[in-house]
């Protein structure tokens, strides 16, 4: 039987709360991993134990995660994120709208969205990009220059991954206008979304060309993986919304970010208080 370890996170993490976990986890020893992590060693992973532990974690507001002794992030050979609220702080969308005083209306299409609780995305998108009709595109460029920033960790994780020797992959259901300007400002290896319409100089309300949704990001990132021969247990996939679920789905590292209740039940990890780079503790090195 493959021997686990339990990685705890916390901006605020005591010597009491390591203690806490390794009680209930029947831990072997505990390892230090800096201010905000610690690996517990030998760990009781039956299904009792890991519910205890999760609901403590959520309780104290401690990320926790399981994972296989002896794990490398060498061993993995894709990491695929969202970009909308998990790569980046804001949703572009909701940022563009405001410029046209209408970010009330397109933020709550948006939020039931990635609730799950409305389950056709390409209609949510198209209504939502409905109310963009007749903005200049250089609302797309203030928007970038002025709202967007990449989330904490992001560019800790990214660059840690392509030095381990992974490709990284940005698939969104936003906007090729931020997604290539990302993928040029991190080195990313390949980057996917929507297409904003445009004709002199204003936006449409129409996105151009089949829309990228959750199949599309699944299908995205097989193709990714396949053309790399990475199975399952090679992607590390990352994302916040319902749009990311079947695209989580493919990977053994599926990574519930920041994320809303229907993707933490799903995602086999979650951050919900450490960065993006929070990922990194999970393996040895």
């Amino acid at each position: 039987m493959t021997t686990q370890n339990l990685v705890i996170q916390s901006p605020a993490l005591s010597g009491e709360l390591i203690e806490h976990a390794a009680a209930i986890a029947e831990a072997s020893g505990v390892q230090r991993l800096g201010t905000t992590a610690a690996r517990i060693l030998g760990v009781n992973a039956e299904a009792s134990i890991r519910e205890e532990v999760r609901l403590w974690g959520e309780r104290v507001n401690v990320d926790c995660a399981y994972v296989n002794a002896g794990t490398r992030l060498t061993d993995c050979k894709v990491l695929a994120m969202d970009m909308d609220s998990t790569l980046i702080n804001i949703e572009c969308i909701d940022e563009i709208a405001a410029f046209g005083g209408v970010k009330e209306q397109v933020a709550s299409i948006t939020e039931a969205a990635m609730r799950g609780e409305i389950k056709d995305f390409s209609d949510s998108l198209t209504r939502r990009v409905a109310f963009l009709k007749g903005l200049s595109t250089d609302v797309l460029q203030a928007v970038y220059e002025q709202k967007l920033r990449l989330n904490p960790g992001a560019e800790t994780l990214i660059q840690a991954a392509q030095q381990a020797g992974l490709k990284v992959l940005l698939v969104s259901g936003g906007f090729t206008f931020f997604t290539e300007k990302l993928k040029q400002l991190l080195s990313l290896d390949a980057a996917h979304a929507n297409v904003l319409e445009a004709s002199d100089g204003l936006l449409t309300g129409q996105v151009q060309g089949r829309i990228l949704d959750a199949q599309g990001k699944a299908d995205t990132l097989l193709a990714f993986a396949q053309a790399l021969g990475a199975s399952p247990a090679q992607i590390i996939a990352i994302g916040d919304g319902a749009n990311d679920l079947k695209m989580l789905g493919l990977a053994d590292y599926s990574v519930a970010y920041r994320a809303k209740p229907v993707v933490r039940a799903q995602a086999r990890y979650t951050l919900n208080v450490a960065g993006l780079d929070g990922v990194l503790h999970w393996f040895e090195r």
